[in-house]
């Protein structure tokens, strides 16, 4: 007894230094969320979650959860969002912190709203609903009641999409926020015309778009505009309709919201064909499958390529209209892939979730058993002090235990790997496919200063274990045509690919003074797409690749060898430098030999960084330069908004 009240105080004294640590964690943490530095703040957040459950402050760990599951929802990962959301939730229930249940049963159902689950998003907005009516949250209940709104607005029950969007408008008017209040009623407005109740949809589109005029709300105003040319366009209005989409188009464009902008100029080519004018039709539909590709939105893509398949069709050209068929379908097989891939990865969350509650359960039931024999075997007192100690050596090897397990199950779905092999077919170049038509065969050329380029992608069987074939494919096509249409615009020559590798040579088969300058473009132009289609798939959870850039210049041999599918190829040394630059270079950036280095390093365009030889069989020591651009490039990475339905960062 003498020694329980002399180590008491030592322990609550140790307790509150590890909640001022844990604290100060945490507050770094939220700092580095708001900075973006996610990886940093993941740390932070982990690392405060373990000692508040030494000390088992549970409404400090469901904070703590919470902050892990809005960095995993910024970094595009959702069902880890989803899991740490859920933690947090039963932390705060624990605690019986209301405002922080409410908040994260709030924001499961947004992430499950995200990833298509409509029925699970519907039982947690409307249990967040209640908990936030019971603390009055007004506004809390307007944001969630209007998601539930949209959710059935999607299943088509028109009748609760209009009585949740009902009171969202209650609690709007209510509080006065006219922004807010803009949007719900666009909602409502919306619901009316799919019902061909015009009359009251023109009504809530015209106050919703008063509002949102007179608080400069772009994005809405932009919205409502596609919606009423929609509305007259369903009832043959075609100048009115095409008034409509005209202004929202004018406002997309000022406010920059490529969204909307590609959207009304799809809206506007169907109408332009409808109405005759298909010339007109096809100038807007192309515009905006532009800019759908320029952010990445594959719906709308799909959209404008059917507007461009009809109105192809309707001018007599089959070739454009068989074209943009293909290219429609191929996008809509697209989309019903990524919707059951989320589907298959949903039915693999749900059952994890089973099986984590059944051993949760078996682990409390054991814990129970293991404190009643203790409270029967000591005194009072003294048992306190042991079972304190026993139960956070429990929760810290529970801790150890699961992040044991994460480890191995991450290092075995690394090592299963999907190999697949794919042969892209190489077309000649003119002059050489004129000469072959002409006399059978082709003279094999000798050129003195070639400039030969080599990429690679990095990790490239680990990142395509992780895609089917068929997807896999794709996503080398991708890249492989964007790195077709980058040579193309420099005028240099695509030799072939190898698995993941990219081939191609400057200054043949004419000899171009510039030849060494371009290739260097190309590779920095290279570089900087792989790097943008990296950020953009992070934010959207899609694998991406990093990659390897090596030129060489020097003599070569160019030539068409054996007599069935013909390839251009080149042999020499040259070639095989090039390689070495390659494969010694580093993921961003474009590695030179001391060839082409002497040959550029007078040019202002670039600034070269020296970094060491590598030794080449029968070459000896080769130099190595890093290139880039003398002043640094503008940053041409999109960031995908996050859609407005989902609003997980309550805190």
């Amino acid at each position: 007894m003498f020694l329980f009240f002399v180590l008491m105080p030592l322990i609550i004294l140790g307790q509150s230094k590890q909640k001022r640590m844990a604290d100060s964690l945490i507050a770094d943490c939220k700092q580095e969320i708001k900075n973006r530095n996610f990886g940093k703040a993941l740390t932070l957040a982990n690392q405060s979650v373990s000692i508040y459950q030494e000390i088992q402050d549970y409404k400090a760990i469901g904070d703590g959860y919470n902050q892990i599951a809005t960095i995993f929802y910024y970094q595009g990962e959702p069902y880890k969002a989803l899991t740490n959301f859920e933690k947090s939730a039963s932390y705060f229930k624990k605690a019986n912190f209301k405002n922080g249940l409410a908040s994260a049963t709030n924001n499961v159902g947004a992430i499950y709203y995200f990833l298509g689950n409509y029925s699970k998003a519907l039982d947690h907005y409307k249990i967040a609903v209640q908990l936030h009516e019971d603390l009055n949250n007004e506004k809390q209940v307007a944001g969630t009641t209007q998601n539930i709104g949209n959710i059935y607005s999607i299943l088509n029950e028109f009748e609760e999409a209009k009585r949740y969007f009902g009171i969202a408008e209650k609690n709007y008017r209510k509080s006065n926020d006219e922004k807010a209040l803009s949007l719900v009623l666009s909602s409502l407005g919306d619901v009316y015309a799919k019902e061909k109740n015009y009359t009251e949809a023109l009504q809530n589109f015209e106050v919703s778009l008063e509002l949102a005029t007179k608080n400069k709300a772009t994005q809405t105003q932009a919205q409502v505009l596609f919606n009423l040319g929609k509305l007259h366009e369903d009832k043959n209005e075609y100048d009115t309709a095409v008034n409509y989409y005209n202004k929202s188009l004018t406002i997309s464009r000022t406010s920059k919201s490529n969204l909307n902008e590609s959207s009304a100029l799809i809206a506007l080519g169907n109408i332009n064909l409808k109405i005759g004018k298909k010339q007109n039709a096809v100038a807007r539909c192309k515009k905006g499958l532009e800019i759908a590709k320029k952010i990445n939105s594959v719906s709308i893509q799909e959209e404008a390529c059917n507007c461009l398949y009809n109105a192809y069709k309707a001018t007599n050209n089959p070739i454009k209209a068989l074209q943009y068929n293909e290219r429609m379908y191929l996008l809509r097989d697209s989309l019903n892939l990524k919707q059951t891939s989320d589907k298959i990865l949903n039915m693999e969350f749900e059952k994890e979730m089973i099986l984590d509650s059944i051993a949760n359960v078996e682990k409390e039931r054991i814990l129970k058993l293991q404190h009643k024999e203790e409270v029967a075997k000591k005194e009072k007192q003294r048992n306190i002090f042991i079972i304190a100690v026993c139960f956070a050596v429990i929760i810290v090897l529970a801790i150890f235990g699961r992040l044991n397990y994460m480890r191995k199950s991450k290092a075995r779905l690394q090592i299963e790997k999907d190999r697949s092999e794919h042969l892209l077919h190489n077309i000649l170049p003119e002059e050489v496919a004129d000469e072959l038509k002409e006399k059978g065969f082709v003279d094999a050329q000798d050129f003195e200063t070639a400039s030969i380029l080599f990429t690679d992608f990095k990790s490239f069987t680990e990142t395509a274990s992780h895609l089917t074939p068929q997807q896999l494919v794709e996503q080398i096509n991708i890249y492989f045509k964007a790195f077709d249409a980058i040579i193309g615009h420099y005028k240099i020559e695509k030799i072939k690919t190898i698995g993941d590798a990219y081939m191609a040579a400057g200054g043949l088969p004419k000899p171009d003074a510039n030849a060494v300058k371009k290739t260097i473009l190309a590779a920095l132009d290279m570089q900087a797409f792989v790097t943008k289609r990296k950020q953009e798939n992070t934010l959207l959870d899609k694998p991406a690749f990093d990659m390897r850039v090596g030129i060489h210049v020097g003599p070569i041999v160019a030539g068409i060898v054996g007599v069935k599918k013909f390839q251009y190829d080149v042999w020499g040394d040259t070639v095989n430098i090039a390689s070495r630059m390659e494969s010694n270079g580093t993921i961003g950036k474009v590695n030179i030999s001391s060839n082409t280095f002497a040959l550029v390093k007078d040019d202002p365009d670039f600034t070269f960084e020296y970094r060491g030889k590598i030794t080449a069989k029968g070459k000896g020591e080769l130099q190595m330069y890093y290139v880039q651009h003398a002043k640094e490039q503008k940053d041409l990475t999109t960031t995908t908004p996050i859609p407005q339905k989902v609003d997980p960062i309550s805190v």
